[in-house]
């Protein structure tokens, strides 16, 4: 199955589930809260870290767990990386998926990039199963890069 396929397949099947318990009376608990003291950063690379144009992100997470979208497990999401977003989306809907916010709802806690030349920010929000940020949203401090 393609990427496209899946990200299509996941996307059916959680508003599908979402239909479904409407139409049942269901209430599917959306947003909950990150635990106190749970908290989002970027291991790497540093904050006015200069780096090629392809490069790692390493994303951090401590107080809570990585699931992959779809899973709806308690204390868990999975990462969002946020790529020069100067306002953020709003934060009580599923984040949109984009050439500026891109997906890992398979549960990755790095990835390869590539960027042009140039000074870049990064970000990164936690989503649940639904994409959607907790309650009390966690979001890492946004790091800026130069990339050379």
């Amino acid at each position: 199955m393609t990427k496209a396929n899946s990200l299509l397949f996941v996307s059916v099947l959680m508003l599908s589930a979402l239909l479904y318990a409407e139409e049942h009376g269901t209430k599917i608990d959306m947003a909950r809260k990150a635990p106190e003291g749970a908290r989002l950063y970027i291991i790497s690379p540093k904050d006015g870290e200069k780096v090629s144009q392809t490069f790692t992100v390493r994303f951090g997470l401590s107080g809570m767990g990585v699931a992959p979208a779809g899973v709806n497990l308690e204390n868990t999401g999975h990462h969002h990386l946020l790529i020069d977003v100067d306002n953020l989306p709003d934060l009580s809907k599923p984040l949109p998926a984009n050439k500026n916010i891109i997906h890992y709802g398979g549960g990755q806690t790095e990835t390869e990039i590539t960027l042009p030349p140039g000074k870049h920010t990064l970000q990164l929000v936690l989503g649940n199963y639904l994409h959607i940020p907790h309650q009390n949203p966690l979001m890492s401090k946004k790091i800026r890069v130069e990339v050379e």
